[in-house]
């Protein structure tokens, strides 16, 4: 297959994208990073600093690392996001700068209290690649990641190239926008729960939106997207590689928008087991629903840890309508109710919802009873709004 280079402007920002001249459609696993011979000229002679995991491959296996390396470009740093270089950390588990074993270049972290790049950290380097895989959820970290780095190359007059990917939960919006006061690292750009974005449509957004701290942006060519030939946002993606060590399956993936509001909770949604996110428990027979299940009794579990707990598996009855909805947190939650427990034996970390969700509204809102769909219905006319937004950048039809 040949592909011929097309180098347009949109927003203020090179593209380059993959023109088909055969029609011959390419493997669901063609990305991005794949279209090397569209991007490795644009290294030619610069000094690359790499932003990847373990999902940073090519369709051939091949991590990004080694592919760059054997085809002579002057990658001078790594970067390691949440979990690591190469996966080894765990959610919310701190991550240390080091040498990275198989290349000897040196590893600088971007989780825990050093999330954004330093102008020292970015002294040796003209170019940051950011290549991971997303999953389309706003609070899922490594957007966060990529914000970060596209604010400190503005701030330090450095180029930025997003490898881009498909987007697993890319064919639907949902959830409210974030409200400003409630940003965090779990949620930085005002974008509803479920985007619909690929991260290279995404950058496009963060940057035309001026979305980057004290209005600093990216200019012409400084901000490049390598494009995924052939995508468009209905075509069901399966991750070749877990994204995240609790993110192991397609149907983890499809729940965690849903799921992932339960962490403020004392409710385990499976860390520490083979089923994480696709699983809800507490340790009360009662709450049984067609499941029970035991949580490891290690570090990585929590909430709950080391306990027999009962609820329910997405496995066992899968819902009808697999997109984000506040179904199952609105039900847990009455159910709990209903039998007792107080609202800060449920919601134990109310913050850490208002920052997921993005509001305090939602909350207040099932607190009164309010039905979960007519919250849902609440957040359309903002979701119209952002969906004339995601119109304006978006690379790929729906």
């Amino acid at each position: 297959m040949k592909y011929l280079l097309s180098v347009f402007l949109l927003a203020g920002t090179l593209l380059i994208s993959a023109c088909d001249d055969d029609d011959t459609s390419v493997t669901q696993r063609s990305v991005g990073a794949d279209q090397m011979e569209q991007y490795i000229p644009y290294l030619e002679g610069k000094r690359v600093g790499l932003v990847v995991n373990p999902t940073s491959r090519l369709a051939d296996g091949e991590h990004l690392i080694d592919s760059m390396l054997a085809e002579g470009v002057n990658v001078t740093t790594l970067f390691a996001p949440e979990h690591g270089l190469r996966g080894e950390q765990d959610a919310g588990e701190e991550v240390e700068d080091g040498i990275d074993p198989e290349t000897g270049l040196p590893v600088i972290s971007l989780y825990g209290e050093h999330k954004k790049p330093t102008p020292e950290d970015l002294e040796n380097i003209d170019v940051m690649v950011f290549d991971m895989q997303d999953v389309g959820v706003r609070f899922y970290t490594y957007i966060s990641t990529m914000q970060l780095v596209m604010e400190a190359a503005a701030e330090n007059s450095r180029q930025v190239m997003v490898l881009d990917r498909p987007n697993p939960n890319g064919s639907y919006i949902a959830g409210p926008i974030m409200e400003e006061e409630h940003a965090s690292f779990v949620g930085m750009a005002p974008i509803p729960v479920v985007h619909g974005l690929t991260i290279g449509e995404l950058a496009l957004m963060i940057n035309g939106e001026r979305w980057l701290s004290n209005g600093v942006f990216l200019a012409e060519a400084d901000l490049q997207i390598v494009e995924v030939p052939d995508y468009n946002h209905s075509m069901p993606y399966s991750l070749p590689i877990a994204p995240s060590p609790n993110l192991q399956t397609d149907e983890s993936i499809t729940y965690y928008p849903t799921l992932g509001l339960f962490e403020s909770t004392t409710i385990s949604v499976g860390r520490g087991t083979d089923t994480p996110f696709e699983v809800i428990g507490y340790p009360d027979e009662n709450l049984k629903i067609n499941y029970e299940f035991q949580i490891a009794d290690d570090d990585s579990a929590w909430p709950q840890q080391g306990q027999y707990v009962y609820g329910e598996s997405y496995r066992i009855a899968p819902p009808v309508n697999s997109e984000f909805t506040l179904e199952p947190f609105y039900r847990w939650y009455w159910n709990m109710r209903d039998l007792g427990y107080t609202d800060e034996e449920i919601v134990d970390r109310p913050e850490w919802l208002a920052q997921l969700i993005g509001t305090e509204t939602v909350m207040e809102q099932i607190r009164l009873g309010t039905p979960y769909q007519d919250i849902e219905q609440s957040w359309q006319p903002e979701l119209e709004a952002f969906q004339q937004l995601r119109d304006t950048y978006r690379l790929y039809p729906d």
